[in-house]
């Protein structure tokens, strides 16, 4: 049963990391989000077409299908809404032992109706991509000594520069001579319009 909600921003699989003027939702949290609710269990408790931001922070390489989850996400996403996830690079996607995937350039493709071998019906406008190599300083900052977590930053800075100049080859060439990259980050633009495309 879903249950209307007063904010139009969802932060899905919140954790310990709650956001406030959001609706924050995790399963097995010990911190208590708006929503417990388990993001293999289909559909979400929310109506359709309601958010306008929807952020995932490193939540769909824990899930089952994550090709469902961006389903249901464009579901509850109203048009024009943003859509804003960030995952494991696969060059460093496995080094959780809980992460059942990590992600690459080509995630994408899979939302654009014009790439037929693998288009999954789910339209969705790509605005941005990003890699990092020293990715959730938020978190690092409480668990890393404070020199190696400016020196991380640093080098993170110098190494996201010139992957970002051009993430496809960076992610075909060489991302494995700097140790791989911690994330990849996407940013979708709902159109709910290329539905009858």
């Amino acid at each position: 049963m879903t249950q209307p909600y007063r904010s139009r921003k969802l932060n899905l699989g919140s954790g310990e990391f709650l956001k406030e003027g959001y609706v924050n939702v995790d399963f097995t949290s010990i911190s208590e989000p708006d929503v417990r609710h388990d993001l293999n269990r289909f559909p979400y408790p929310f109506e359709d077409d309601h958010f306008d931001v929807i952020e995932a922070d490193h939540v769909l390489e824990h899930l089952e299908n994550a090709f469902r989850v961006v389903e249901e996400l464009y579901r509850i996403a109203r048009h024009g809404a943003t859509i804003h996830l960030r995952v494991p690079h696969f060059s460093r996607g496995f080094t959780h032992a809980d992460h059942k995937r990590g992600f690459d350039v080509t995630f994408p493709l899979y939302f654009n109706p014009d790439f037929k071998p693998g288009y999954q019906n789910i339209p969705l406008k790509l605005e941005k991509m990003r890699l990092r190599w020293f990715a959730q300083p938020y978190m690092k900052k409480t668990v890393l000594p404070v020199s190696v977590y400016y020196v991380g930053r640093a080098l993170g800075a110098f190494f996201d520069f010139f992957a970002n100049l051009s993430p496809w080859i960076c992610s075909r060439l060489w991302c494995f001579w700097v140790g791989g990259f911690e994330e990849i980050e996407f940013v979708f633009r709902v159109d709910k319009n290329l539905e009858s495309v």
